[in-house]
């Protein structure tokens, strides 16, 4: 006799009853997944904090920017001199004055009691660096050689008014700048004054047989140019002209016997105005070269 199988009951009626549903059997499980590993949040949250602060800790902090006003230039040479509170003649006793016969003139009627007066009578511009027109202790030198023999506080150069016989402004205008590139060299914690022309009275110049070449309209024009020259080597500039211009646009006629030269009382008001216009190199420059 052929051996039964027993199927279990409970077993064999379920199959039983998905056979006659039309239902197929279940596939055989698939071998089990290993399951991933997850996180915990907390443990996470504290890597993404470790990491964080090890970045910040390695990397150079940038430096604010911040957006700084330019600072304002110490001195406006492209302006004359403003007023000051006026000093008195010691601030002179370290001044050089370099210049033609109006400046010897100044030196001498002015009352001014100090100061070097390195002039020569008919001395221009042009030939400020050559010629020999002083003597010191037997020996000649120019003017700019004389200057450099000892320091000064303060250079004051005054020349134009022969130059205007010459009819070369370019020139003019180059050998002032090469005349203060000069100065400097040879004094250079000095503050550098450039004098503007004082005008001149054309008529008494034609009635006393005066050069018909000194005119006005020409030494404006000569004033301009050193006040640029001044501007472009960054040296003051003393706006003379106007304190002595008349109504007529000339130099009072009292104020000189020949229309050129003045006169007493118009050096001292020519030193008046220096000294209510002065200006300290700290001012110009912020500190001296020594």
């Amino acid at each position: 006799m052929r051996k039964k199988t027993c199927i279990p009951l409970i077993a064999g009626a379920l199959v039983l009853a998905m056979l006659m549903s039309g239902c197929s059997a279940p596939p055989l499980a698939a071998a089990a997944e290993k399951p991933q590993h997850k996180e915990s949040q907390t443990n996470l949250t504290e890597r993404a904090s470790a990491a964080k602060k090890e970045v910040e800790e390695n990397t150079p902090e940038e430096p604010v920017k911040t957006s700084e006003p330019e600072a304002e230039p110490a001195y406006d040479f492209s302006q004359p001199v403003p007023e000051s509170e006026p000093v008195d003649n010691s601030y002179f006793e370290d001044a050089a004055f370099v210049g033609d016969s109006r400046t010897d003139g100044f030196m001498i009627y002015s009352g001014i009691g100090c100061g070097e007066n390195l002039t020569s009578n008919g001395l221009s511009i042009f030939k400020l660096a050559e010629k020999k027109a002083i003597t010191i202790d037997g020996t000649k030198y120019t003017l700019l050689e004389a200057l450099g023999l000892k320091q000064y506080g303060k250079v004051y150069l005054s020349l134009g008014v022969n130059e205007l016989g010459y009819y070369n402004d370019q020139g003019f205008y180059e050998a002032y700048c090469q005349a203060i590139d000069l100065i400097r060299q040879s004094q250079p914690n000095a503050v550098i004054y450039i004098q503007g022309l004082i005008p001149l009275n054309e008529q008494v110049i034609k009635e006393t047989g005066g050069s018909d070449y000194l005119k006005n309209d020409h030494l404006l024009i000569y004033n301009d140019l050193m006040k640029q020259a001044a501007e472009e080597k960054q040296v003051v500039f003393l706006d003379l002209n106007p304190e002595f211009t008349g109504e007529d646009g000339q130099l009072p006629r009292e104020a000189s016997s020949d229309g050129i030269h003045l006169r007493k009382a118009y050096c001292e008001k020519w030193l008046e105005y220096l000294k209510t216009h002065t200006v300290s190199y700290e001012t110009l420059y912020g500190e001296t070269t020594q």
